[in-house]
């Protein structure tokens, strides 16, 4: 095939990892950054919990779950701080100053609206700030009176430029950054610890957005100087669906409350988040045997094998479409967005035909959009893909392009 590269430990990866997720047979599952998919061993581990739950429901969920609890003769450490003590360092945080949530927008969702504004204070945001949490800061803003300030993030993107538009997008009257650390559309991983810095030097705080950092790239929350840090772990941790995680510095978390207040109001930052009323916990009880799973094999090796193949196989569909990537391989992670021939269209409409022929004709799945005047793809790197997938992808474009390309 193709000159493409092959990515490192593709001897214990691509094909030979396949089976260790339920992805359906004869697909090619390139969008792992949009839900995530879990593997097999853990929704093993999940259901095992549920099996755990479903012997006595009531002493698991109302004696043993949270420091809400019912009655005598409990657990010494609730269940939601068993799993929140495992999982807490792997993001480089402290149980104390951790909590689950079901997604980042949850997460995104329980410090805007813990938050007060007054008229004309700002929120500023960048122009690739997802989709729901920049609708979250609007609903926010409209209440109060504020607004949302979206400013055009530069292209190409460099992290210096990229530092002085956020910087530049300050006035007197912001009174909230929310900033990506890796972009959902565009994947680019934003230089979050240099925002942050500048924003606390104008004495602003900083909600970042994480939901595709964790499992993707190397991740230590209190060095990057956030007052407040969302993610999911569904994504690139391979947990079940639905959890994700907020962190809070210390001092921010006396007026932070989830979205869902209930018996946990007043008792602090952990307890209040711990149970947020009657639902299945299992996915964040499951969450530290997917955290062992990774390290069991290989952090580095897996986040190097998802890179490799995002990055090569983001410039090698790039070379047989004639586009090109113009941004730093330091700001690709596990996604790379790749521009499409300008004649496969330029509006939401020929995005979501491209993907249905894709998924219904092709059997490929990928994340297809508009942005900046042209259609683009991204595509995601996890240990189940393999090199000849992207080619697949690569041709099954060409075909829809009239042959535009057949560069190597």
């Amino acid at each position: 095939m193709s000159g493409m590269p092959i990515p490192p430990h593709a001897d214990r990866f691509g094909a030979a990892a396949r089976g260790g997720w339920a992805l359906e047979p004869g697909s090619i599952y390139l969008n792992h950054g949009t839900v995530g998919a879990p593997p097999r061993a853990v929704l093993a581990a999940q259901q095992a919990i549920r099996d755990q739950i479903e012997a006595h429901p009531s002493r698991f969920l109302l004696r043993e779950l949270s420091a809400i609890r019912v009655g005598g003769k409990v657990r010494p450490v609730p269940r939601m701080r068993e799993a929140a003590a495992e999982v807490a360092p792997f993001v480089g945080a402290e149980a104390q100053d951790f909590v689950f949530v079901d997604n980042a927008t949850t997460g995104a969702n329980a410090v805007l609206r813990s938050l007060r504004f007054e008229p004309g204070d700002e929120i500023v945001v960048a122009d690739v700030a997802y989709g729901a949490v920049a609708r979250t800061a609007v609903f926010v803003a409209r209440q109060s009176g504020a607004q949302v300030k979206t400013f055009e993030l530069p292209w190409p993107p460099r992290a210096e430029a990229i530092v002085d538009a956020f910087e530049a997008a300050l006035s007197p009257r912001t009174r909230l950054v929310i900033a990506d650390h890796i972009t959902s559309e565009s994947a680019l991983i934003l230089p979050l610890a240099q925002i942050a810095a500048h924003c606390r030097a104008r004495g602003v705080p900083v909600l970042a957005d994480g939901a595709h950092a964790p499992g993707a790239i190397p991740l230590d929350v209190p060095a990057l100087g956030v007052d407040w840090y969302t993610a999911n772990l569904h994504k690139w941790a391979w947990t079940p669906r639905s959890c994700g995680f907020l962190w809070a510095r210390r001092d921010r978390q006396p007026d932070l409350h989830p979205v869902v207040i209930s018996w946990g109001l007043d008792q602090g930052f952990t307890t209040e988040f711990d149970l947020v009323g009657t639902r299945d916990p299992s996915p964040w009880l499951a969450a530290p045997a997917a955290i062992a799973l990774m390290r069991e094999k290989g952090e580095q090796a897996v986040r190097a094998y998802n890179h490799a193949l995002a990055w090569e196989g983001g410039r090698h569909l790039a070379a047989r479409w004639d586009t090109a990537i113009e941004v730093a391989e330091t700001m690709i992670g596990t996604m790379c967005t790749v521009p499409l021939p300008e004649a496969m269209g330029d509006d939401r409409a020929s995005a979501d035909r491209l993907r249905d022929a894709l998924l219904f004709e092709d059997r490929i799945e990928v994340q297809v959009h508009p942005w900046r005047g042209r259609l683009w793809i991204r595509i995601s790197g996890q240990i189940y893909n393999q090199v000849n997938e992207i080619e697949r992808l690569a041709e099954a474009v060409l075909a829809r392009a009239g042959g535009l390309s057949s560069r190597s």
